[in-house]
């Protein structure tokens, strides 16, 4: 609040909104920076189900990725077929009951995809589930 010169002028009451937009922003920022972070595995287009399995959904999965150009990805390191093998053992070895999500871009043929679920399965997972985007119901 600032005053007057003098007992004419009083208080005045206007409201300061500067410090309010700074944290707004800063608050924008941090949210701008944050947010893609919070993706797991390699960012792929998903092949799009009319049918989700929700109540199989598992908190931690160990996320595999195939990208278009057939890079294999585990969470965020890309890894040939011998370096995924053995990374998975190691994985799977701490944690016996931990599933496996396999991303698989849209573009992917069928092949492609089991071959990397075969690994997988070779590798000592109990379960593989398969990431898809739901499509949208119709009106």
């Amino acid at each position: 609040m600032a005053f007057g010169n003098g007992p004419a002028r009083g208080m005045k009451a206007d409201i300061n909104v500067t410090p309010l937009v700074d944290v707004v922003l800063v608050l924008l920022i941090i949210f701008m920076v944050v947010t893609p972070l919070l993706q797991r595995g390699k960012e792929v287009d998903l092949p799009k189900a009319s049918h989700t399995d929700e109540e199989n959904k598992q908190v931690d999965p160990l996320v595999l990725s195939i990208t278009p150009d057939h890079q294999i990805w585990l969470e965020s390191a890309a890894l040939d077929e011998a370096a995924l093998a053995e990374a998975l053992k190691r994985e799977l070895v701490a944690n016996p009951t931990r599933k496996v999500l396999l991303k698989g871009d849209a573009s992917l043929t069928v092949g492609d995809v089991r071959s990397a679920m075969d690994l997988v399965r070779r590798s000592g997972a109990k379960g593989v589930a398969l990431g898809v985007q739901e499509k949208p119901s119709a009106p």
